[in-house]
């Protein structure tokens, strides 16, 4: 199978400018190893079995001798022989000047304490599943970066001819590059089905030591399935758990630790501007899973349960265009959040460039939901330029003022063109969509 460029190696060819040494990181079947040996000519692989014990010898008694084979030169599982890093970060110190000389990747579920941290030597670089432009979903005709970047660039008119059926069955499929090489549908669903199993059953106990207990873990998974892109407290989530399971809150959250460290599920953290005193921002952080095939998997959900049930697959998208932003945002150095206050004001998506340029992003499945998106986003700018009219109202005493948003954006689902309404909402079909 021909390697499909992917939006991270735009990531890694910035950092090898300035860097010897590049660790991939990221959740279990995600294309690391591909990606790296794509710019590796020696590939060292600890875990191949004909070669493994010769390897290991190696790297226990004279790690250096690798180092003499052409470069780059790609470690991979290198946590099989932790030595590596140590040899490595000296190498770095050693020729300063050189730059994109190694790479390491390995399993998420295996957690290795060094001796030394790479800091100023080795980068890390996080890598997510595929996004909907990078599986082939989207076109990739719109440009998030550009509509942030360019005053007069034009989405206008654009077309998109992706149908909700596929994006339902995108969302059980995920975005694992395995799922490329395979031609029946079938069975790509069954690769997300077979992470989740190995999750629970396995990595969960494997990425620090700690025996954990499977149901347990299964439990917590579906419970964080059901409150997919949600803001719901933790205690709401262990009281799911708890209803069938004799478990302590302490011991889950050590298993949403070992999950985070798993790169199954993040939290994505609120945008907190204090933009009315006595409004209360609600500072939850909203639950996602870095690609919601396995909290589908969790779920038991297959593509044709959406058709049923359009309010879960709401939740599914959100996620889905979260992880996407996610990839986008880890390529162009930004922040992604979210926006919540106790008056009914919210983002779905605040997207922070490094300057402090941002888009106010609502994420909606229907057309029909679009003027209430849009709505909601114009009531957002109007509550920060009052605000910052107050704030500037005692020319004495000006209080600090607030960047408006560069961009209001409703990302839909089954939108098939793109246009700006007379407001200035960029309404942009997820099958459009690119960094």
């Amino acid at each position: 199978m021909d390697y499909i460029r992917r939006i991270v190696d735009d990531v890694i060819d910035q950092r090898t400018e300035a860097f010897n040494a590049v660790s991939i990181t990221g959740p279990k079947g995600c294309g690391k190893t591909r990606t790296a040996k794509e710019r590796c000519k020696t590939v060292i692989e600890f875990q191949d079995e004909d070669k493994r014990e010769g390897y290991i010898a190696v790297a226990e008694t004279a790690p250096k001798l690798f180092l003499k084979n052409p470069k780059p030169i790609l470690f991979d599982e290198w946590q099989d022989a932790v030595k590596i890093w140590g040899t490595i970060r000296k190498a770095c110190d050693d020729n300063p000047e050189n730059v994109g000389e190694y790479y390491l990747t390995g399993s998420a579920s295996k957690k290795i304490n060094t001796p030394h941290t790479g800091t100023g030597r080795i980068t890390e670089v996080t890598m997510y599943p595929m996004t909907l432009f990078e599986t082939g979903e989207s076109s990739g005709a719109i440009s998030l970066s550009k509509i942030l970047n360019e005053e007069n660039y034009d989405i206008d008119g654009i077309m998109s001819d992706l149908k909700l059926e596929n994006l339902f069955f995108a969302a059980c499929r995920g975005g694992w590059p395995r799922c490329m090489a395979l031609t029946k549908d079938t069975a790509k669903l069954e690769i997300a089905k077979d992470y989740y199993r190995q999750i629970y059953q396995k990595d969960i106990s494997a990425i620090d030591g700690t025996n954990r207990n499977p149901e347990w873990a299964r439990s917590l998974l579906w419970s964080y399935a059901r409150n997919m892109a949600t803001t719901a407290k933790r205690k709401n989530i262990f009281a799911d758990v708890k209803a069938t399971q004799n478990v302590t809150d302490a011991t889950l959250a050590s298993y949403i630790d070992a999950l985070e460290a798993l790169f199954v599920v993040k939290d994505i953290d609120a945008w907190t501007p204090h933009l009315r005193s006595k409004t209360a921002i609600r500072a939850a952080k909203k639950h996602i899973f870095i690609d919601p095939s396995i909290g589908l998997a969790a779920l038991g959900i297959n593509p044709n349960y959406f058709i049923n049930d359009l309010d879960l697959f709401g939740h599914v998208f959100e996620n889905m265009v979260l992880r996407d932003l996610l990839v986008y945002a880890e390529k162009h150095n930004a922040r992604l959040l979210h926006y919540t206050d106790d008056t009914g004001l919210e983002a779905d998506a605040v997207y922070q460039m490094p300057d402090g340029r941002y888009a106010l992003i609502e994420i909606k499945i229907g057309v029909n939901k679009i003027p209430e998106a849009e709505k909601s986003l114009l009531k957002f700018k109007d509550v920060i330029q009052k605000y910052n009219q107050k704030a500037l109202a005692s020319e004495r005493h000006p209080r600090d003022v607030y960047r408006e948003p560069s961009a209001l954006i409703v990302i839909c689902a089954n939108a098939n063109m793109a246009y700006t309404t007379d407001s200035g909402v960029k309404i942009i079909p997820v099958g459009c969509l690119k960094d």
